[in-house]
């Protein structure tokens, strides 16, 4: 006769079997969704469920992305982009400080607005507004790109001048901006305080001198870029389709900024202007990649957007190479987070203290190919299920190209057989081209530096590839700067850097 056994337990004992583990995916019916009404995105790592987005679960449609280089960041964004515009007919407005995008806006037919080489933006343009909400907006930016907060007065100064500017072209201050009025420009406000330093009564001119020069900073001849009649359409900006707002033309990143954060206000106010919809869809799809301060900091309107556009049907993507640069409020509040392959400790730390995901599935995120991904979602009421799962890979609108960097000509054999680094990283194809645009290789470079790694089955050997770049004179600063953006510490850098001939 067999005997029941009683065996006391310990109930983190318990917690370690098996048969109590839930499958860290939710279930199918919360993965499937109508086609007609949804962006296919992949299948699921564990139970292979196909996939699809839609926000009409999630507190909003708004998104954060991460991911180093070379995990298929820019290939998930256009895929996401292409399918919208099928799905829901979304327009979509890349804020694109690289220029990585404008080759494929360009060859989908999209348009493409060049700010420092053509065209250009007047900050005080209202496009309806009230032009005292417009100088709250202007001062914003300021104190976001400036040290003007540190200084009150030289705010006080820079505030009444630009009302004044307004005043004096025949604007009311608390009333909307009528449409055939030409509105006032830095340079106009930059007079005036001149005139008043000029007339020798003001008993803080350091003050005044300096708010002079903190605004000739973007008013300088040639660097004119928000002081000149725009020629840019405001209003029909989120109703043309593909847009790409090309920045990478301006000097340096405080411009680039400036012009991103001026159109985040203009598109909060469009946003606001046309109220509630009641229709299930995305109107428009604004996506900061590399946004810097416009996604870091709290005034930002990027984190006014992402907590109010869910009821004006307005989409925000905001993507990083470092999640550290993405305000946590916006991680806090983004419907969907998607999350590539992270390899820093500090940034899998940030990642996984706000949206406090498993051990599990940070070890998946370290470990990522290209277009793998972890997904994070934020659903409206309370669920019994985990919110965070793996993908197997991204399918996208055409074929993931993906290019190969073998490490192993620039490791140990110790480091070879403890497995503790990578011996390769992967590219999707256009992403390694946009880094080949950044080293300024011509266009005949880049397509023939492609076509070798092509005839060898999309491989290369770390040396061999930087001995590529060298023959077409990239600067070894952008050597270190692509291989820091592989997370390699300095000691290996220095390593690869020696055997590859750059010594000192």
């Amino acid at each position: 006769m067999s005997q029941l056994r009683f065996q006391q337990i310990m109930s983190k004992e318990i917690a370690k079997r098996a048969f109590l583990s839930r499958p860290p995916e939710p279930p199918a019916e919360v993965l499937i969704n109508d086609p007609f009404k949804s962006i296919f995105i992949g299948t699921t790592r564990i139970f292979k469920v196909p996939f699809s987005w839609t926000f009409t679960n999630l507190s909003n449609p708004h998104m954060s992305i991460a991911g180093i280089t070379g995990s298929g960041k820019s290939y998930f964004i256009k895929t996401l982009l292409i399918r919208a515009s099928y799905i829901w007919n979304s327009n979509a407005i890349i804020v694109d400080f690289a220029g990585e995008y404008k080759p494929w806006v360009v060859q989908s037919g999209g348009v493409v607005v060049s700010l420092g080489r053509g065209d250009f933006i007047n900050i005080m343009d209202l496009t309806g507004m009230k032009p005292i909400d417009r100088v709250k907006q202007i001062v914003s930016s300021f104190e976001i790109l400036t040290d003007i907060a540190a200084y009150p007065e030289q705010r006080r100064l820079t505030e009444e001048a630009l009302e004044q500017a307004y005043t004096n072209k025949g604007f009311i201050g608390s009333e909307r901006a009528p449409a055939d009025k030409e509105p006032p420009n830095l340079k106009d406000v930059i007079f005036l305080l001149e005139e008043k330093l000029t007339e020798g009564t003001y008993q803080y001119p350091a003050e005044l001198e300096n708010a002079i020069y903190r605004l000739r900073q973007f008013a300088r001849e040639g660097e004119d870029f928000f002081a000149r009649k725009s020629t840019i359409d405001l209003d029909k900006l989120t109703v043309s389709g593909l847009v790409d707002l090309d920045l990478s033309n301006l000097p340096d990143e405080k411009f680039r900024a400036l012009a991103a954060l001026f159109i985040l206000q203009t598109l909060k106010e469009k946003m606001r202007a046309e109220g509630w919809s009641e229709k299930k869809a995305l109107k428009t799809i604004v996506v900061l990649d590399e946004a810097w301060k416009v996604a870091s900091d709290e005034k930002s309107d990027a984190i006014t957007i992402v907590r109010e556009g869910r009821k004006y049907n307005f989409g925000l993507i905001v993507a990083s190479q470092n999640p550290t640069d993405i305000n946590e409020a916006i991680f806090s509040n983004v419907g969907t987070t998607f999350i590539l392959r992270i390899k820093f400790e500090n940034f899998l730390n940030y990642m996984q203290g706000s949206l406090n995901f498993s051990n599990f599935i940070r070890s998946e995120i370290s470990k990522f190919g290209v277009g793998q991904a972890a997904v994070y979602m934020a659903f409206q009421t309370a669920i019994r299920f985990p919110e965070t799962f793996v993908l197997e890979k991204i399918h996208g609108e055409e074929p993931l190209y993906v290019y190969k960097i073998d490490m192993s000509d620039v490791m140990t054999e110790a480091e070879l057989s403890a497995g503790v680094m990578d011996r390769s990283y992967e590219f999707e194809r256009e992403e390694l081209k946009s880094k080949f645009i950044d080293f300024n290789i011509s266009s005949e470079g880049i397509d023939e530096l492609i076509k070798r790694m092509d005839d060898s089955g999309r491989y290369m050997k770390m040396l061999d590839f930087i001995q590529e770049l060298r023959s077409r004179d990239v600067t070894p600063s952008n050597i270190v700067e692509f291989l820091k953006s592989l997370s390699l510490d300095d000691i290996l850098i220095t390593r690869i850097m020696s055997r590859a001939g750059y010594n000192g």
